[in-house]
Parts: C-alpha cells; sequence; structure tokens
C-alpha cells in the first residue's frame, strides 16, 4: 500500500477486505519492527503510519461486524 488510506476509503470496504487489509498490515508492522531492532529500516515513521492505520482497519470492522 503506497499512501495511507483515509478513513472514509476504508469504511467504504466489505468486512471481507477489511479482514485481509488487517492481516497485510499486522505483518508489515512486525516487519517494520524487526528490521528496526536490527538497525536496517531508513524511516521510522513508517512503523507510526502502519500502526495508526492498522488500528483504523481494526475500528472500522469492528463497526462493520456491530452493524
Amino acid at each position: 500500500m503506497g499512501k495511507n488510506k483515509t478513513f472514509n476509503e476504508i469504511i467504504g470496504k466489505s468486512a471481507g477486505e477489511l479482514a485481509q487489509l488487517e492481516v497485510e498490515l499486522a505483518a508489515k508492522r512486525f516487519t517494520l519492527r524487526v528490521q528496526h531492532a536490527f538497525g536496517q529500516l531508513e524511516n521510522t515513521a513508517e512503523i507510526r503510519k502502519t500502526r495508526r492505520e492498522l488500528a483504523r482497519v481494526k475500528m472500522a470492522l469492528k463497526n462493520k461486524i456491530a452493524q
């Protein structure tokens, strides 16, 4: 995923798409954390962006399931 999506774009996705996106972002977050631990990560802000986007996806998924 190139750039961060707005919350409105995330809400427009189906529950299945959100679940898949959650898995992808969790894997990306893990990879970034490992790279940071080994000193291989140049852009540390990417960790924060990914974490926040993952939180947005989780919130949208929770709202979809609650409806």
